[in-house]
């Protein structure tokens, strides 16, 4: 437990609340005393998850990437090798 510690946060609610119910954002010290408004913190942190999203999405693009270049060539090498043993 922290205490004398006061911190301030920003709670983004998830629009679809199958798996997350809410996200906390901890601001730095300075962030709030640099005439930064609370629309353009709020914007920020919707920004920051709906990047997250996409992150995701490119990672899954690339698994498949890799799985389909792997397949590829493992059908050339088991072409090669039937090749091998009927010649």
């Amino acid at each position: 437990m922290v205490k004398g510690i006061s911190r301030q946060v920003i709670v983004v609610h998830a629009p679809d609340p199958k798996l997350f119910e809410q996200a906390i954002f901890i601001l730095k010290d300075d962030a709030v005393g640099e005439g930064i408004t609370d629309e353009a913190l709020l914007r920020e942190a919707r920004c920051a998850i709906r990047g997250s999203d996409e992150k995701l999405g490119k990672k899954r693009h690339l698994y498949l990437y890799g799985a389909v270049w792997a397949s590829g060539g493992a059908l050339i090498t088991g072409l090669i090798w039937l090749l091998t043993v009927l010649l």
